[in-house]
């Protein structure tokens, strides 16, 4: 755990991808506890939108339409940052997409617009914040994914971007820290999350895609993203049941492949594509938080709670375990 930054209500959080999903609960979250947020997306009218709500609830809030594939664009959301609120004190590297389909049938050009969106929208958005995060002592909050350890099949190049994000993330905190730089660098590792993920892919599968269980709600990425803008770790999973994963495929990685084999079928719904162009190419239809999962959806994570407040969570472990000690003594007696 590193050291301590300002509070929410006197930070300015720039968060990108802050259309829909993760990146539109975290801004949401921001702005309820007193955060100026800065919002980023390619959908300028959702993000208007996002923004007067925000405002009309008494929240600070402004919004910058950008492609984060281009570094011009993601410089200009930090200039608009600077010059409406003067400073960044958090960076969160939201966008990302997928593409559903098998690494042989989808196109190079497909490929290699997910991937400028997903692993140069990090670089891109990282190397813009960090001058600025120099100067306030700030945190750099990067979305990889479970992905970013394990692979499964038809989101191949999704699984690469997410790699290619951690080996990235990695390296740049290394740097930052060799050279005393006062800004705190976090990875967060989702599981499957119940956001319009999915939809908002380009489909190459003959059925709607999903995502494989379990899935966790989004509030609790945006929970852990801003538990890391005030109180910095390095890495951070949401969801037990993708952590698990991860510890598995290292111990046993040929085990893992042959599990992954089922996650074919549980990345497929039982009806047809409904928009298998996706948001890949063009703005989605943004301003939702929730996807429409068919299964269950886990509200809350122990796993994660746990390992945001170790300190505590030990202590009620410890509580519980007198607890039940008390009880079998008592029980003894009578």
């Amino acid at each position: 755990m590193q050291a301590s930054h300002k509070p929410l209500a006197e930070q300015v959080i720039v968060i990108t991808g802050a259309s829909s999903g993760i990146g539109l609960a975290s801004a949401k979250r921001a702005a309820a506890h007193g955060a100026a947020v800065v919002l980023a997306a390619r959908n300028g009218e959702a993000l208007a939108a996002i923004e007067a709500e925000i405002t009309a609830e008494g929240g600070r809030a402004l919004h910058v339409a950008a492609d984060v594939r281009h570094r011009e664009e993601v410089q200009r959301i930090a200039d608009a940052a600077i010059a409406r609120f003067g400073r960044i004190d958090t960076w969160v590297n939201d966008a990302g997409l997928s593409i559903f389909g098998r690494l042989q049938e989808v196109s190079d050009a497909d490929h290699d617009r997910m991937f400028q969106t997903n692993f140069w929208g990090v670089v891109y958005g990282s190397l813009v914040a960090v001058p600025h995060l120099k100067r306030s002592g700030g945190v750099l909050i990067n979305l990889g994914s479970v992905a970013s350890d394990i692979a499964f099949p038809l989101q191949g190049m999704y699984c690469a971007s997410k790699h290619a994000i951690k080996g990235f993330t990695d390296s740049l905190r290394i740097e930052l820290e060799e050279e005393g730089a006062p800004v705190s660098v976090t990875l967060i590792k989702p599981a499957a999350i119940n956001t319009p993920f999915p939809q908002n892919a380009r489909n190459y599968l003959d059925h709607e895609p999903k995502l494989p269980p379990p899935i966790y709600d989004p509030e609790e990425v945006a929970l852990a993203i801003l538990h890391a803008a005030e109180r910095p770790q390095r890495d951070i999973y949401v969801g037990g049941g993708g952590r698990a994963m991860s510890a598995f495929q290292a111990i046993a990685p040929r085990t893992f492949d042959r599990i992954g084999r089922t996650m074919v079928g549980q990345q497929m719904r039982g009806e047809r594509p409904r928009n298998p162009a996706g948001a890949l190419h063009s703005a989605g239809n943004d301003g939702r938080i929730r996807g429409d999962h068919p299964g269950y959806v886990m509200r809350r994570s122990f796993y994660t709670r746990a390992a945001l407040h170790p300190a505590a969570t030990g202590l009620l472990l410890t509580a519980g375990v007198a607890a039940a000690a008390a009880l079998v003594r008592g029980s003894g007696r009578r």
